[in-house]
Formats: C-alpha cells, sequence, structure tokens
C-alpha cells in the first residue's frame, strides 16, 4: 500500500507531463472551425458609406465563384500588417476579396478603406456586437475564409495573410476548388 502513494504522484506528474507536450505540438492558427464544409451563415450586410447601395454583403454574393471573405476592422492592428497583401491578392485577379468590417463604427470602416486602399469586391458592415461575425465562428480579426461556388466554407485562416500564407495554403485550396 506504501508503494503506491510513493507511485501516485510520479504517475499523476508523468500523465500531466504527457498532456502538456502534446499541446506543445498543435498550431495554435489551426483552431477547428465547426463551420468547414457547411455554408456560409445567412447574412445580409449593409454597405459602408461612401461605397454605393449594391456593394453590401450577402449570403448569396457567395455563390457562382470561390472567393475570399475576410473579416477586419478599423481598430485591428494586424488588419494593417495584412492589408497590403490583400491589395497584392486583388491585383492578381485570381479570386474576388469580399469583406465584413466587424465590430466597427460603419464610417470609421469606410475612412480606413479610404486611407489605405479597398481590396474588397463588397463589403458589409457587422457592427458590435457583430452577430455576423459570431455565425462565422470569429475568434478575433482578422480571419480569412475560402468559399466555394456553392457558398460552402471551405478553409478558415486565423491571423494576417501574407504571401507566404497565400502562396503555401489559400491558392493551391482554390486552384482545387477551381478545377
Amino acid at each position: 500500500m506504501r508503494r503506491v502513494l510513493y507511485l501516485l504522484p510520479v504517475l499523476v506528474f508523468a500523465g500531466l507531463a504527457l498532456f502538456f507536450l502534446k499541446g506543445l505540438t498543435l498550431n495554435p492558427r489551426e483552431l477547428p472551425s465547426m463551420l468547414i464544409d457547411r455554408p456560409v451563415p445567412e447574412m445580409n450586410l449593409p454597405p459602408l458609406p461612401g461605397r454605393g447601395a449594391d456593394t453590401g454583403l450577402a449570403s448569396a454574393d457567395l455563390k457562382g465563384r470561390v472567393s475570399l471573405v475576410n473579416i477586419y476592422g478599423s481598430w485591428c492592428i494586424a488588419c494593417i500588417q495584412e492589408h497590403p497583401y490583400l491589395q497584392k491578392i486583388k491585383e492578381l485577379g485570381v479570386v474576388p476579396i469580399h469583406g465584413i468590417d466587424w465590430r466597427d463604427d460603419p464610417v470609421e470602416g469606410a475612412k480606413w478603406l479610404k486611407k489605405h486602399g479597398d481590396p474588397y469586391a463588397r463589403v458589409g458592415s457587422d457592427p458590435a456586437p457583430g452577430r455576423t461575425a459570431i455565425d462565422f465562428g470569429v475568434t478575433g480579426a482578422p480571419e480569412t475564409f475560402v468559399v466555394d461556388k456553392n457558398g460552402i466554407i471551405r478553409y478558415k485562416h486565423i491571423g494576417p495573410v501574407d504571401m507566404r500564407v497565400w502562396d503555401k495554403t489559400l491558392l493551391p485550396i482554390i486552384r482545387e476548388l477551381n478545377k
């Protein structure tokens, strides 16, 4: 009996060590999404001021062509880092990029795009509490979704998109979906 009492802390420590070692091998950018292989959430977001009445974002806009949906906000520091890359991706003309201005004053979102450039084909305003982004399962900005021709979410990228992410991850997925 005494041996078991001495062995118990060692067994507990070994179990905890295995648990933490497994956690160290996980990529924090690869959070599972319940929406992968499911239709985009129903939405009909109004456009930002100054972009035109027909430039908001609705679920129906995400059908017919593979597209990217980028969640951003004028308050988001990482979105500033990502923005030049979105401009480059737009210039490539491979895929339309749609934006959701999340938890933001629509006027501020419009000013931000005017200042930094507008890579988006359509932008919907999703002010606080950001119900549409919550429906997408967004945990923070920026996040980018690859949506297929049928309006089905095929991939979710958490964090800023740069050319490495574009070349190694997003572009191959888009090419495959376009076949």
